[in-house]
């Protein structure tokens, strides 16, 4: 009898989920064109799943093991049962090797249900609760009627009765290994997750490397979209992304703004964008909500789209909220801890571009914002004139009037503030006590468009780039320096689209390597125990997390570590706009990120970005100082040339999780 069915109902089911395949891949087609290597994809996408894929799962050991057991003996008990099973290749060496690998894939399958008994909040329920049992079903299933073919019982082992259960056991694993890969179920995420390995939209991100700058909108285009309005207006890399979403819930533990009870849970955002992308409701999302004031969450099954409906509607109930989207701090948390390695943060400045460019709709004093940008070269809307006024007495060489210089300090926005002004002026002293030969744009440097983009306009961060790549152009520098990890990030990766391919540091990066030349001579630092907060745009999106620390070492400051930092660190609360579109929720990210720091006891936070600095100290007192790392480095100075000079300490390198 088994024979007999098996094989029926193998292929039946192959038959279906190639089916499904078709189906699905029309769903994607239904987006924009993409330009994608379609066969280099494929071939690369092994090494990707292997080693890029398992390199972000392996921070979860359990989960990595299990993924490794399950996945690795189901692909191989699907291919070997087609074998034995299917093709009725008979041979001893195929069957034992099919019961090893469902034998493995059963074990795998175990721990997965462990997992699923008491799952944490963070992973969705429903569909989800019944595929440890699925798997399960599958493994003990082939693994009992492979017994016979490989000689360890008699081919009529057990008779009708057993081989009823057995076809049943059968029937359900294929049904949703098979058909769930293709036609919607917990195993969609392998079918779409392979094909998003190999065709996705940052190839650039694997193979240890990193691609963190958004996007530009081609504006000289009238056909080209303005962001994206519908699901159809993606690219169709995207959709095959978010269809790959495994509903794990890294992101939504990830997420500042969820934390903080704004309106916005990563992981249903994406999930919203394959109910559009289907057509129907969230009525059926098993995870978090959205979350609302109330504590209660937003209730489902109140928001509907389709391909060709408009994602947020004004007013009235669309897809998503348009607060959802103007409550993302553009922190990448989300990307970083996402093992699919799906984008969030690009497909949320995308829906922010049609708003803002089409609909004029950038919430609170996000317009005022742009118009100031667009009036004064600066987000706050101060005289442009006055942008060299934090240095009247510094003495700085104008770069416009020597023409050449090793280094430019990109002065930024922060010349505007008084409080970050003391950043920049310790700076200052820092580079002048190394001897640096460096100099500034003065009144010809202009905002470098960070704010902009992040609020979706293109236009006006379009405009102010090529104004400010126009302006570089005309003179001779060797790299650019910069206090502020957002403008660092813009000029380094995002310029480079227009033109402008620079060499470009932050400042700690900067000064780790005048130390390390030994250019500075550093006393030890006098202050109490020290944390470090590491920024969102020069840690996650850059790289960057060691460099402020060798600083710190040098100054004989051992660093008290909070539990989010490194690549895991908390936003502060102050990227992609947020505190311009002020979307209210239940606390306030920089109150959540100073509970971290006093976790830590420590007395002083050295901050790397004057936006952290901004939000940081924006927490009621009493609470740490925040001070720059500049900062602290030109206070060693200082010490330094006292007349009992203390000895200069060398920085160790260390590495951080």
């Amino acid at each position: 009898m088994l024979n007999t069915l098996l094989p029926i109902l193998l292929f039946a089911a192959l038959g279906l989920a190639v089916l499904g395949a078709l189906r699905r891949a029309a769903m994607w087609r239904r987006g924009r064109a993409s330009k994608v290597d379609l066969v280099g994809g494929l071939l690369a996408m092994p090494r990707r799943y292997m080693v890029d894929l398992h390199h972000v799962v392996a921070r979860d050991k359990y989960i990595a093991n299990t993924h490794v057991a399950t996945a690795g003996g189901a692909v191989a008990s699907i291919v070997l049962a087609l074998l034995v099973h299917g093709f009725g290749l008979h041979n001893r060496v195929l069957a034992y090797a099919l019961l090893l690998m469902s034998a493995l894939m059963f074990v795998g399958a175990i721990f997965v249900y462990r997992r699923r008994r008491n799952p944490p909040s963070r992973l969705s329920k429903g569909p989800w609760m019944r595929l440890p049992k699925s798997l399960l079903a599958f493994s003990a299933s082939f693994f009992l009627v492979t017994l016979p073919v490989a000689g360890i019982l008699p081919e009529q082992f057990g008779g009708w009765l057993l081989a009823a259960i057995l076809a049943l056991g059968v029937l359900w694993g294929v049904s949703e290994l098979f058909l769930g890969m293709t036609w919607g179920g917990p195993m969609k995420h392998a079918f779409a997750g392979a094909l998003h390995l190999a065709w996705h939209r940052r190839a650039e991100r694997f193979g240890g490397g990193r691609s963190t700058g958004l996007k530009p909108l081609d504006l000289e285009d009238p056909s080209a979209p303005l962001g994206v309005e519908k699901p159809v207006d993606f690219t169709w890399n995207q959709l095959l992304g978010f269809d790959a979403c495994v509903q794990c819930g890294k992101c939504e533990a990830a997420c500042p703004a969820f934390a903080a009870g704004q309106p916005l849970n990563p992981k249903k955002l994406i999930q919203d964008m394959v109910v559009g992308l289907a057509g129907g409701s969230d009525a059926h999302f098993a995870g978090s909500p959205y979350p609302s004031l109330d504590g209660r969450g937003q209730p489902l099954g109140e928001h509907h789209g389709g391909p060709h409906l408009p994602i947020v509607a004004l007013q009235g109930k669309a897809l998503v909220d348009a607060e959802t989207l103007w409550s993302c701090t553009t922190c990448r948390a989300c990307v970083e801890e996402c093992p699919m390695m799906i984008e969030h943060v690009d497909a949320i400045v995308d829906m922010r571009r049609h708003l803002t460019l089409e609909k004029g709709a950038t919430p609170n004093k996000g317009a005022e914002v742009l118009e100031n940008l667009i009036a004064t070269d600066n987000p706050g809307g101060f005289n442009p004139g006055g942008r060299m006024n934090w240095a009247a007495d510094l003495n700085l060489k104008l770069l416009p009037e020597v023409k050449s210089t090793e280094v430019l300090f990109w002065v930024g926005d922060g010349a505007f503030d008084m409080r970050n002004q003391r950043t920049l002026r310790a700076f200052v002293k820092v580079l002048k006590a190394a001897g640096v030969d460096f100099a500034v744009l003065g009144l010809e440097e202009r905002d470098s468009g960070d704010v902009a983009r992040r609020l979706g306009d293109e236009a006006t961060f379009q405009q102010l780039a090529r104004r400010n790549i126009q302006t570089l152009a005309k003179y001779q520098f060797q790299r650019i320096v910069t206090c502020d990890p957002h403008s660092f990030h813009v000029l380094k990766n995002e310029y480079g689209a227009l033109g402008g391919d620079y060499q470009v540091q932050h400042h700690s990066t900067y000064i780790a390597e005048l130390i390390a030349a030994g250019q500075l001579d550093l006393g030890r630092h006098k202050g109490g125990s020290v944390t470090y907060h590491d920024p969102c745009y020069l840690g996650r999106y850059n790289g960057e997390y060691e460099a402020p620390r060798q600083v710190l070492r040098a100054l004989g400051i051992e660093v008290k570590e909070m539990q989010r930092a490194g690549f895991r660190s908390r936003c502060c609360g102050g990227g992609g706009g947020a505190p311009i579109t002020d979307i209210p929720g239940k606390q306030r990210i920089p109150d959540m990120r100073m509970e971290d720091i006093r976790e830590t006891g420590a007395e002083l936070v050295a901050v790397g970005c004057p936006q952290c600095t901004a939000m940081l100290e924006g927490v009621v007192e009493p609470r740490p100082m925040i001070k720059d790392i500049a900062e602290l480095v030109a206070e060693a100075l200082l010490e330094s040339a006292a007349p009992s000079k203390a000895p200069v300490v060398k920085a160790e390198p260390a590495e951080v999780h």
